[in-house]
């Protein structure tokens, strides 16, 4: 089932929530209207890809629905509309975690351009660890953790962090490098000026540059109006670029020239702009392999990696998974209200035994869904995902009792031939979650007599929950 990305709009008048819903309707999107920000508020959750919100509403302005997503669901992104001559509230909004801003009037490719980036860039974000709350004892700089690799990187994070030497944080996909970023940033007497975050394979090369530096009205078709790029931003603070692997070579000449000079101009510009920006780049990938193979160029890789930092994936630190669950039990306890106290020693030993190819965020996702359909207080063994050994985790954790009543067909449904082997292990488990878990709302409905609030209850989860989840599998008609 292909589900439509939602995007929330956000704005007070009404004729340009029509054209904003037109435009991404026609670009496959489900476009979810909001006439103010307490509103909009209420639309968002974890599952919503952007939101794009005016800066002036009545009830909750724009400042304050952007402050609210950011701090409650920091993985969506949020599009700022302004108004000429309120280019400095949507630059400071920018700076408060924004992700862009647009300002009136603009045309369909910018929206279009804008939203497309952002949705990359929640993407990328959803594969990379959240920033973690501070657990007392269990590490330093946010970072849940005792092993010695990492607490080799907590000595490099207190020798550099108030200094303005470019650090370059290498790491596999999952491995914390945005936290260490942050760390670098909270620790120096930047800490009051702007965190800028660019993630260089959500940008387009085409848009690279702009990106970075900004542009002049009339530097191209579109240009409408000036706009500072990422280095100006982030004046008298940090510039954090993710994946810098992925910026092209023509730009890297560049970046090596404002690394060198301080100094660049907007496209179209005549004047030379010069910035107080302390960089840190990040990469998953080998960049002295890069400048081997001529896709980096050498002297801006000496240039970033005046500070190395490493971090080490998961399996090399399985010391810390406990402490690791810990923190997540705790955090999904109050996020979902469960009441789980900790997983038992067999069910432990499987999250130390596996590999967590998608380090910390693959073991967050796991014990998020493990957490979210337990009905224990004890994790258990079989409560975890097939793929660290357990049952699929919808059917273990809702074992709810046969129907005498035969249950409506599903796509997979018992009786219906069993889907071909020919995929992915990991995409087979979610075809197989996916049913499973659309047979068991289908047996929880049954028993409520199409009552959502009460199923929800059996279920344990909450109505809204259930709600999309039977909107996502087409059995909202079952609803009474």
């Amino acid at each position: 089932m292909i589900k439509k990305p939602r995007i929330v709009v956000a704005d007070d008048e009404p004729n340009l929530r029509k054209v904003l819903s037109a435009i991404l309707s026609r670009d496959g999107f489900e476009v979810l209207e909001a006439t103010d920000g307490e509103a909009a508020l209420g639309l968002v959750d974890s599952t919503i890809a952007a939101v794009i919100t005016d800066l002036r509403m009545p009830k909750l302005d724009g400042m304050g629905l952007l402050r609210r997503v950011v701090a409650e669901y920091p993985d969506v992104p949020v599009i700022m509309i302004t108004a000429h001559g309120s280019v400095d509230s949507a630059v400071e909004a920018v700076k408060l975690g924004a992700f862009d801003y647009l300002e009136k009037p603009f045309e369909q490719t910018q929206i279009r351009q804008v939203v497309q980036k952002a949705l990359k860039t929640h993407e990328l974000d959803r594969r990379a660890p959240r920033p973690m709350v501070f657990v007392a004892g269990s590490g330093r700089f946010g970072l849940v953790g005792r092993a010695a690799p990492l607490e080799q990187v907590f000595q490099v994070i207190e020798k550099v962090a108030d200094t303005p030497s470019t650090v370059l944080i290498s790491g596999e996909s999952g491995t914390g490098k945005e936290l260490i970023a942050r760390a670098l940033h909270q620790n120096s007497s930047r800490r009051d000026q702007p965190f800028i975050k660019i993630n260089c394979a959500a940008i387009p090369k085409t848009l690279m540059e702009s990106e970075l530096f900004g542009y002049d009205r009339g530097a191209f078709t579109g240009a409408v109006g000036q706009k500072p790029g990422r280095f100006e931003l982030a004046d008298g603070g940090t510039l954090f670029l993710d994946e810098i692997g992925e910026i092209p070579v023509e730009m890297q000449v560049k970046l090596l020239r404002v690394l060198q000079e301080s100094e660049f101009e907007r496209i179209g510009g005549i004047k030379t702009l010069k910035v107080d920006v302390r960089l840190v780049t990040a990469t998953n990938r080998d960049l002295l392999k890069e400048v081997q193979a001529g896709n980096f160029r050498e002297d801006l890789y000496y240039r970033l990696n005046v500070v190395p930092i490493h971090l080490p994936p998961l399996r090399e630190r399985t010391s810390d998974i406990p402490l690791l669950v810990e923190h997540f039990v705790t955090k999904f306890n109050e996020r979902l209200r469960k009441s789980v106290t900790g997983v038992d020693d067999e069910a432990l030993a499987a999250l130390v035994a596996y590999a967590w190819p998608g380090n910390i965020r693959e073991l967050e996702n796991v014990l998020e869904r493990t957490i979210l359909f337990s009905e224990g207080a004890i994790i258990r063994a079989r409560d975890l995902p097939a793929e660290l050994g357990g049952a699929p985790a919808v059917a273990a954790a809702v074992p709810l009792a046969p129907q005498p009543g035969p249950i409506p067909p599903s796509p997979s449904s018992p009786g219906t031939p069993a889907p071909a082997l020919d995929g992915s292990l990991k995409e087979l488990v979610r075809q197989e979650t996916e049913r499973l878990e659309r047979e068991i709302i289908l047996r929880a409905l049954d028993e409520t007599g199409g009552n959502v609030t009460q199923a929800a209850k059996k279920l344990k989860i909450s109505r809204k929950s259930l709600q999309t989840k039977m909107k996502d599998f087409g059995l909202r008609d079952r609803e009474s």
